[in-house]
Order: structure tokens, then sequence, then C-alpha cells
């Protein structure tokens, strides 16, 4: 026999159509294979398949995996919400997997920087327009933009399949400490424990800091705990209120990978 060329076939090559097997399969399971037709011989892996079709399975190199499907769903955990009622006019966009991108106006510099403040460190993408009675004053602005981020946040989320559901987070700002902890149960509840100590920061009335904290946690429908844990300067305090919410919000809607598929709850929904 004249000296044979070695070439490694790949099982994603098409085998000849007259290719036979010569040798017996070496230990790497490769065997020496003849084409009758091509006047080719070479080392490959010898496949069995019909003249008549003479084709492996076709493979779909470009289908998504199912993990990739369930990624890129939830990539798309967003929602738009809207409300109009005679006293506001209010639209929020919210992307839970964004970026911490916000364009935020609401007629109150204060809650502007506390919404802003909240995509930025939650990394969510937010976009929030408000028209309010700001003639009457700030409480129907406030607590209505609150009833539209609860709905929007619960809109994003979907079933919560996956999400991790808890978090919790202390936020530490200058001489004071607060604590968040949240649980996205499908069961509203707020336990609210700052102590505000004056009337107003800028044009927010530091009452209405409850209201809009109390207003999410039951449209979203969140067991929402805020505790002081330090503190004297009452923009300190509201601010360190709202950056520790939404880095407890955070790791509440973030995916935990073992539970992929399935809501933690005995219950089986939240």
């Amino acid at each position: 026999m004249s000296e044979k060329k070695r070439t490694r076939r790949t099982v994603a090559e098409k085998p000849a159509v007259d290719a036979v097997e010569v040798k017996p399969a070496n230990d790497d399971g490769f065997t020496w294979l003849k084409d009758e037709d091509e006047k080719k011989e070479g080392l490959g892996l010898f496949i069995d398949t019909p003249k008549e079709e003479n084709i492996l399975p076709e493979v779909k190199m470009n289908e998504p995996h199912k993990a990739m499907n369930t990624v890129e769903k939830r990539s798309a955990r967003k929602a738009t919400v809207s409300r109009k009622t005679g006293e506001t006019d209010i639209t929020i966009t919210i992307d839970l997997d964004g970026t911490g991108v916000a364009k935020v106006d609401t007629g109150i510099g204060f809650f502007d920087h506390m919404l802003i403040s909240f995509a930025r460190h939650g990394f969510f993408d937010l976009e929030v327009k408000v028209k309010g009675d700001l003639y009457v004053d700030c409480h129907h602005t406030i607590e209505d933009t609150g009833i539209v981020l609860g709905q929007a946040i619960k809109e994003a989320l979907g079933d919560k399949k996956a999400i991790k559901r808890f978090g919790n987070f202390y936020l530490p700002m200058d001489e004071t400490l607060v604590l968040c902890a949240i649980d996205l149960s499908g069961r509203p509840y707020l336990k609210f424990d700052l102590s505000l100590t004056v009337d107003r920061v800028g044009y927010f009335d530091t009452e209405m800091v409850k209201e809009f904290f109390y207003a999410v946690s039951y449209s979203a429908m969140m067991n929402l705990h805020l505790k002081q844990l330090d503190g004297e300067n009452n923009h300190h305090i509201i601010e360190a209120a709202f950056k520790a919410f939404v880095k407890a919000l955070s790791e509440a809607v973030s995916i935990e990978p073992r539970a992929e598929g399935k809501v933690l709850s005995t219950k089986g929904s939240l």
C-alpha cells in the first residue's frame, strides 16, 4: 500500500458516500477510511450513514440555549405605567436590568434628587414624568408618584420567577445610618421608623417621606421596613432612606441562578 496521508475528520464534516472501513478503530475511536469514489484515504470517524441520506443531523448553531432565553426575557424586565387623576398626571418607565440612567421631572427639586439617586444606586433605568397640583402643595404629587412607581416595579417583575425575593441594606451617610429590609412577598406592609425633626427639606414636606414609601410598598405589594439607627440631619436621613431602599430592592429583584424557573415560595407564587 502506498504511503498514506493521515487527515483527521470531525463529526461536523459530511462522510463520503462510499466511505468504507478498511482498518479497525484505534484507541481514540478513529478509523482508517477509504473513499472509493474520490480515491482518498485518511484517519477519521466512521459513520454508518445510508447512501440516500448522506447527511448528519442538522445542528442549529444560532438556536438560543434555554438559559439564554431566560436571560433575554429578564433583560426585558421593563414596564411603563401611567395614571391620571384630577390632581396628577404621571407616567413612569422602569427597567430593572438597566444601568442607572434617569430622566426625572416631578416639579420638586429635592424629590427629583431622591429619584435620580434611586435609579443610579439601584442600576435601574428610570423615566418619571409628573404634572401635579403643586399650587395646592406637594402631597398629591409625591404620594401618587409612589403609587405609580410601585405599580411599575410590580409590573416589571412579572411572575417573580427566580428572583431572590429578599433584600436588606445598611446605608451610612455621614452621621446617619439607616436600615432597609424588603420581602417581595405579595403581602404589602410598611414599618417606618425615621425621626424627622423639620417640616421641609427644600420644597419637599418631610411628612411625605412616609406617605411615599407607604404608597410604593402597597402598590408594589412588598413588605418594607425602614429603620433609622442613627442620624440628625434631615436631608441625610431622607437620602439614606431612599438609597437604603433601592440597594435592598436591587438585591431582592436580582436573579438567583439556583432557582431558575421557580418562585422562591413554598406556596408556588408570590
